[in-house]
């Protein structure tokens, strides 16, 4: 259901000096609050998280998403594409969830602690927490992560950064502990993700805990099966029911609205890409997920996908087209401003249980995992956005039975139908495919190395840090960068060495 949201975003605080002692009363307004309630905080951090138009143009969309060849563009400014650097965009999630998503949620979390509330709110304000740090970690690496978002709380200006192993196991005992705490709804209207059902809160806190041990799988493996077992056998997932996603509105101004949808709205550059519109041929969710850009064509005789790494003079010199030939994502269904964000669904859930279960971890059968997965991938849309057709069960049957699951390749299978359902959830798509190799890209689709890239025309493998960083926090930064490696797109992170 479409809400507008009221926060209050502001309150008074009157400090009394020694010679007011005794006067006390007469320096409290009793029409403020002293402190602004912890439900409103929590519906602010959610949509903070979710994120505005800034970090989800440039490090989702033109960065991850080109990447992971889910899309693609003749503009250059759209970096990612080229695998050249522009460091306010690659940096751009970096500098927007640290001085907003980390301080608020920190805040929140320091505000439970004063009130000795350590149930649900403490319990959601923990899980949320390690949503936003996975995201931030799995995108650039060892990052602050003890230390930040407390400089008012402990007057920490200068953050250590943690290694990325320590962080991750830190991650996953507090997931655990802040499943632990969920009790009764106290949220009310202020939980934009589930309304205040917190059996749903549980549920994505473990299927939350089975994607990062599956993080670990070439770190520690012995780490990720303890964990994936673990989260598995409390209870993930469910049903499309489940997914964990914001549905944005129109308005009132600013983070109400979905951040890819206003990107959408401003920039007409982004096309599918040729490698995705090439996966889903004979799939059902071609025709809701693209149209022709020249007349907003769904016939799928009529969707082309745009290769990677060329600009517009080189596209037509090698395939005589100019750029509006090529599919867009669909205007009429899934780009609006309203639409909803998604940060975890019930298919990306089946998907690594069939991984665990190729693993030999669980008993349950891989293939029935993997078709759970695929029709939940295909029957969210739906779901999700109003005007996509309805994908059938004797269509999700047919598409199935011409592409069989073969366990001889099914970690191709498997995460190949992963990264076609975290379409519009990049920073995901491009996590899973780091670790994964699947499905298997090349660099700038196969066409020729750009020149100018800064990878020596190798795909990227984590985004940078703000360079200003090397000036205001020196001494922890040059700490990451000897532990870590240097800041450059090739350097990988610590689970995908």
């Amino acid at each position: 259901m479409k809400k507008f949201l009221t926060l209050i975003l502001a309150s008074s605080l009157f400090i009394a000096c020694d010679f007011d002692k005794g006067f006390d009363e007469m320096n409290i307004n009793p029409t403020k609050a002293a402190q602004i309630d912890v439900n409103n905080k929590l519906a602010s951090v959610f949509l903070r998280t979710s994120g505005e138009r800034y970090e989800n143009w440039r490090a989702s969309l033109i960065y991850s998403s080109m990447i992971v060849q889910h899309m693609s563009s003749t503009a250059t400014y759209w970096t990612g594409n080229f695998y050249t650097r522009n460091d306010g965009y690659a940096t751009s999630l970096f500098d927007r969830a640290y001085p907003q998503q980390v301080k608020e949620i920190e805040d929140i979390i320091n505000q439970l602690n004063e009130e000795g509330n350590s149930g649900t709110a403490m319990g959601v304000a923990r899980i949320w927490r390690v949503f936003i740090f996975h995201r931030l970690t799995d995108l650039y690496g060892d990052i602050p992560y003890s230390e930040a978002g407390k400089g008012y709380i402990e007057g920490i200006l200068k953050p250590a950064y943690d290694a990325q192993q320590d962080i991750y196991m830190d991650m996953l005992s507090e997931l655990e502990a802040g499943i632990g705490q969920l009790g009764a709804n106290t949220l009310g209207v202020s939980d934009l993700v589930y309304q205040g059902d917190v059996d749903k809160w549980r549920r994505f806190g473990n299927s939350l805990m089975l994607r990062l041990a599956m993080r670990l799988t070439k770190a520690d493996a012995a780490t990720a099966q303890a964990w994936a077992t673990k989260a598995i056998s409390a209870g993930t997932m469910s049903s499309n029911g489940d997914i964990a996603y914001i549905q944005h509105t129109l308005g009132p101004a600013g983070i109400n609205k979905n951040g890819h949808g206003e990107v959408f709205s401003a920039d007409g550059n982004p096309r599918l890409s040729k490698t995705f519109v090439d996966f889903l041929q004979g799939d059902p969710r071609l025709p809701i997920l693209g149209a022709r850009r020249s007349d907003g064509s769904t016939n799928p005789a009529d969707l082309i996908g745009m290769p990677n790494g060329l600009t517009s003079g080189a596209l037509e010199a090698k395939y005589g087209n100019d750029n509006t030939v090529y599919a867009e994502p669909n205007r009429g269904v899934i780009t609006g401003e309203d639409a909803p964000m998604v940060f975890q669904t019930y298919a990306e859930v089946e998907f690594l249980k069939a991984e665990a279960s190729t693993r030999g971890w669980i008993s349950s059968d891989a293939a029935t995992h993997y078709n759970n997965g695929v029709k939940a991938a295909m029957q969210m849309l739906s779901m999700l956005y109003p005007n996509a057709a309805a994908i059938s069960d004797a269509q999700v049957a047919d598409y199935l039975a011409a592409r069989p699951f073969d366990a001889a390749n099914a970690m191709e299978m498997i995460h190949s139908q992963y990264w076609a359902a975290t379409f519009l959830n990049e920073y995901e798509a491009f996590a899973n495919w780091r670790r994964t190799g699947f499905p298997v890209l090349q660099p700038f689709g196969g066409e020729a190395v750009y020149d100018g890239n800064v990878t020596n025309g190798t795909i990227p493998r984590r985004l940078i840090y703000p360079m200003s960083e090397e000036s205001t926090n020196a001494e922890n930064f040059a700490a990451a960068l000897s532990r870590q490696g240097p800041n450059e797109f090739t350097t990988r992170v610590w689970w995908d060495k």
